[in-house]
């Protein structure tokens, strides 16, 4: 309780006005901004995304960059977000032709499976170890800390 009366008496001494109907107190989880959120995880409302699931490829550079910024959103439940996307975010380009080819749909498919299967986001615990995972491709590089957690008796792989 002492770090919310912290948050809440730095709140009133800059003069932002909260509303109490907005607030939820005492749940051990609940849903905001697309995501479940408790004090121990994060993961996909996975309503958010079903719609995503279900539209065929983008068909033009508008539908593309839409499906880019809804997935953006949730990069951190995908491992290689960048990686993954780049041929789609290079299809954005000004100068470029609108064309799916088949690493750019390929792109997509694996993008929108990813979301559907996004991973538990787990808290750090910073008592257990860190690993560096990297992943260096032929023009990229992706770079996450991740930690093995036990959760359920199940060892658990999280950023």
């Amino acid at each position: 309780m002492y770090g919310l009366s912290r948050v809440l008496t730095k709140i009133q001494s800059v003069n932002i006005k909260l509303s109490l109907k907005k607030f939820h107190f005492g749940f051990k989880e609940l849903k905001a901004l697309g995501h479940v959120v408790s004090g121990l995880s994060l993961v996909i409302v996975k309503n958010k995304v079903a719609a995503v699931l279900l539209k065929p490829p983008p068909q033009n550079k508008k539908e593309i960059q839409l499906f880019l910024v809804f997935a953006g959103y949730y990069r951190k439940h995908i491992k290689y977000f960048t990686s993954i996307a780049r041929p789609l975010y290079r299809l954005c380009d000004k100068d470029t032709v609108f064309e799916m080819t088949v690493d750019r749909l390929k792109a997509f498919e694996s993008l929108r499976q990813a979301l559907n299967t996004g991973p538990l986001l787990l808290m750090p615990d910073f008592k257990l170890p860190f690993k560096l995972c990297i992943n260096a491709l032929g023009d990229g590089l992706c770079a996450a800390l991740h930690q093995v957690q036990i959760i359920n008796n199940k060892p658990v792989e999280g950023p």
